[in-house]
């Protein structure tokens, strides 16, 4: 029977176990420099290319703009691969199959976060408090909006994927190993107690040898 107040400190302990997991954690720490590490490198060569493609005419803002991503992506995804892996969450596998959970991830996000941020930034400049020259053609900063926002939304989405899905731990590896109860190890013939090399056979109850 749960006694006063024991639902809320159920509930407290549950929220809590949550938080130790996710943001209260060490490795969300580690995933944000690293992510901090991995923004500047990738958005220096996204506005780069996006600049660079920008120059020429032949090239449109809507392509550009993909391209420019892709680029980011691509060098920073490799930076992170070996910065998440050994550093942040300390994943010794040496397998295809990570690797391959890895440019998953890192493809889906991809796909989500700035599927959803060009279309969006675009939507918000059709309005009038927004962009209130609706007779001109929007500016190349639609672009650079919807790279930030971008930006943003998949740091977010790639770190759940990436702790939960790419490097992810067996849910026992962090569990200690139990210690085994020393009447049970006694009991095994192994663990027990040391044989003194006192042989006990052969004597009555005061000690002395049996006829």
């Amino acid at each position: 029977m749960t006694g006063p107040g024991g639902t809320g400190s159920e509930t407290m302990g549950f929220i809590k176990k949550i938080l130790q997991k996710t943001i209260l954690d060490k490795t969300f720490w580690k995933f944000v420099l690293v992510g901090v590490l991995n923004t500047v490198v990738g958005l220096g060569v996204n506005y780069l290319v996006l600049w660079l493609l920008g120059l020429n005419k032949s090239v449109s803002d809507n392509t550009a703009y993909w391209i420019a991503s892709a680029a980011n992506y691509v060098i920073g995804s490799i930076l992170s691969f070996f910065l998440n892996k050994y550093f942040t969450f300390k994943s010794n596998a040496r397998s295809a199959a990570e690797v391959f959970r890895f440019i998953l991830n890192i493809v889906v996000c991809w796909i989500i976060a700035y599927g959803t941020a060009k279309p969006f930034i675009g939507w918000l400049f059709t309005k009038q408090w927004i962009w209130p020259w609706q007779n001109v053609e929007m500016p190349k900063a639609v672009g650079y909006v919807a790279t930030l926002l971008g930006a943003g939304l998949f740091v977010i989405l790639n770190y759940f994927g990436q702790r939960f899905f790419a490097f992810k731990k067996d849910k026992f590896s962090d569990e200690p190993t139990p210690e085994k109860n020393p009447v049970e190890a006694g009991n095994d013939g192994t663990d027990g107690e040391p044989d003194s090399g006192v042989e006990t056979s052969g004597t009555d109850a005061d000690g002395h040898p049996e006829e």
